[in-house]
């Protein structure tokens, strides 16, 4: 994971994502550097537009998210809460009756 931080980062900052950078982020945050992690890394990322990839990511959970239900949910609890508080009521009253 440590890896794909350094990427990013290192995308974020406008610079090459490449074996170089990303070891010297890695070293710089004084952690052990793989070399075989760093080129599977940089190999996989060869052909990969990142800023698409984090637009695409962030729009994901609220696409999933269906409103309808949500808000059927909330009027159902804001339903239940409303009885419940009738129900404190009339109980209240019995005891000063």
């Amino acid at each position: 994971m440590e890896y794909i931080h350094a990427a990013l980062l290192l995308h974020k900052l406008g610079k090459s994502v490449n074996e170089v950078n990303v070891k010297k982020v890695m070293e710089s945050a004084g952690a052990h550097v793989e070399e075989a992690k760093v080129k599977a890394l940089v190999t996989s990322l060869e052909n990969i537009d990142i800023e698409k990839v984090i637009k695409e990511a962030s729009v994901m959970p609220s696409v999933a998210m269906p409103a309808q239900p949500v808000a059927e949910a909330k009027e159902e609890e804001h339903k239940e809460e409303k009885k419940s508080e009738e129900v404190a009521v009339s109980g209240l009253g019995s005891l000063f009756g």
